[in-house]
């Protein structure tokens, strides 16, 4: 598509003494024409509501299965290994999907490629409980990714195409919500379905959700006349070589920590074969008249601090919900019934938080950076109080650690969506979304493979050290196994390494919160609300 030239960070209007310092470092951008007003209606306003509806269905869709994965394992008789492959093989069709998701929906139009996806994934739930083999069974689930990776990158470009600019930073607080509140869903329904009613609605919970999309879709937003023309200039190259690409990372990450990472061949081919695709996909898409990935924004730091920001904080978002969560099951045997009541501690105030934090953006007073250093502090926060559990905790232990991320999330999160998406022209929204929501995505591979490397790693080394502590006191060691039994003492030491690997892991989550707050010093520019930088003709 023919996209306006880059555009870089606005400068605001005259502001007080205290703020010049900040209002000289922001690039003034060359002049351009009065954008056309941009009104909200009410018909308007449903169909953004249809595509918020629409991301959301597609995180729960990822989120619950996953969750329910033992319960679908079960009744599908397929073991451990199996129900794995499962979720990496969803997880790398959802993630390779989000590239291209954006040009195919500027070409089919929004509101056709939308409903289409819904309709796919609907479709795919509905039958995938009736898989007659596993074979069948992962040829659904990857084609429920690819509907499914369809979905979170139309939202941003709806937002940036339709919203007023005085509205924006609150559908961007939409879409935040289907980042942090949909994940923190995920349990709780899990637990809902599998205790309750039936490990089916875990696939089947989507479709009452979707047919309220395509309605509100359908009804809401306007439709655009198809662009089948831009087929002639496709680019193919950058499709054959990005897809598997980012497919073969994600399986990479995925399948590591169980695969022993190098020292299984597949998982060398992976991300040997995977890193070379990835080359050659940014190399063409450099030097391509219609590229997939607008390299070239990288050249607003904003931007390029919003991509790199999000990479880490998506690792601290998976990494401080899934460590409470791995604690509880390896210690204290919670299923996911007993974890739910700390994820909807999270979720709920979310609701409120977002919209707030959003408020509070779109004033000229506030400083998204130091919204963003403060959201990033609270985080190393509650990583360095994680750091002293004990084998004594319970769910009540973590509740502070949660009303602390209620607080954190939407500042961290609100902000690099400012930063990205302030300045920007809405012809480049599908390329900001493209590459925005692959990064979000396939961060949160990162975050697992990373937690469970770790992970496994320190569990073992703390493993080791305690039966080696344990054999130079024998007397102590004979005593616990005549009081307990050999079987109960090695559930004690497995216990207390769960516990020190817990530990650990909060500490190494500390660690990529303090570097993002160090990157905060450096890298981000002083920006303003979109409303403050819009010509006066367009308010």
């Amino acid at each position: 598509m023919n996209a306006n030239p880059m555009t870089t960070e606005t400068q605001a209007p005259r502001v007080p003494l205290a703020l010049e310092r900040d209002v000289t470092r922001v690039q003034t951008p060359p002049a351009q024409p009065a954008a056309a007003q941009v009104t909200l209606t009410m018909r308007i306003a449903l169909g953004l509501v249809g595509m918020l509806f629409a991301s959301l269905l597609a995180i729960l869709n990822e989120q619950v299965t996953a969750a329910a994965m033992a319960d679908i394992q079960g009744a599908f008789l397929i073991g451990h290994d199996d129900g794995t492959w499962l979720t990496a093989l969803f997880e790398a069709a959802n993630v390779a999907t989000m590239v291209f998701a954006p040009w195919f929906g500027i070409t089919f139009t929004l509101k056709r490629f939308t409903i289409g996806a819904v309709r796919a994934s609907m479709l795919f739930g509905l039958l995938c409980p009736f898989a007659p083999n596993l074979p069948t069974l992962y040829t659904l689930r990857i084609l429920q990714g690819i509907a499914g990776g369809c979905l979170p990158p139309m939202l941003i470009i709806v937002a940036l195409r339709y919203l007023p600019p005085n509205l924006k930073l609150y559908g961007l607080a939409g879409y935040a919500l289907t980042a942090t509140f949909g994940p923190a869903l995920g349990t709780p329904l899990a637990a809902l379905w599998t205790e309750f009613v039936d490990w089916r609605m875990a696939f089947w919970q989507i479709i009452p959700l979707g047919v309220l999309c395509c309605f509100a879709i359908q009804q809401g937003l306007p439709a655009d006349p198809l662009k089948l023309e831009r087929f002639r200039s496709f680019n193919w190259i950058g499709f054959v070589t990005g897809f598997p690409a980012v497919a073969m990372l994600v399986i990479g990450l995925l399948q590591g920590d169980r695969l022993d990472w190098f020292d299984s061949a597949l998982i060398r081919v992976m991300f040997c074969a995977g890193a070379l695709l990835l080359v050659a996909f940014l190399v063409n898409e450099w030097f391509h008249p219609v590229p997939f990935f607008k390299l070239p924004l990288l050249a607003r730091r904003n931007f390029t601090h919003g991509l790199s920001t999000l990479l880490g904080t998506v690792i601290l978002l998976v990494g401080i919900a899934a460590i409470p969560a791995r604690y509880l099951a390896g210690v204290h045997a919670y299923r996911p019934l007993q974890s739910a009541p700390l994820s909807l501690w999270l979720a709920v105030p979310l609701l409120i938080m977002l919209p707030l934090t959003a408020a509070l953006l779109n004033t000229r007073r506030a400083d998204h950076r130091w919204v963003i250093a403060t959201g990033l502090a609270l985080m190393v926060a509650t990583c360095a109080l994680g750091s002293f559990m004990t084998s004594e905790w319970i769910r009540d232990n973590f509740y502070l650690l949660q009303s602390m991320q209620i607080v954190a999330q939407p500042m961290v999160i609100m902000s690099i969506l400012m930063g990205v998406t302030t300045g920007l022209p809405p012809t480049e929204g599908p390329f900001a979304s493209a590459m925005f929501n692959t990064v979000k995505t396939f961060s949160a591979a990162v975050a697992t493979g990373l937690i469970e490397g770790v992970g496994t790693a320190r569990e073992h080394f703390h493993s080791s050290m305690l039966v080696d502590q344990l054999g130079n006191r024998a007397l102590v060691a004979n005593q616990a196994v005549a009081a307990d039994g050999l079987g109960q003492l090695a559930h004690r030491l497995h216990e207390q390494a769960v516990v020190l690997t817990s530990a650990d892991l909060y500490r190494v989550m500390a660690c990529v919160a303090v570097a993002l707050l160090l990157l905060v010093l450096v890298l981000p520019v002083r920006i303003y609300p979109p409303w403050s930088t819009t010509p006066p003709s367009s308010h």
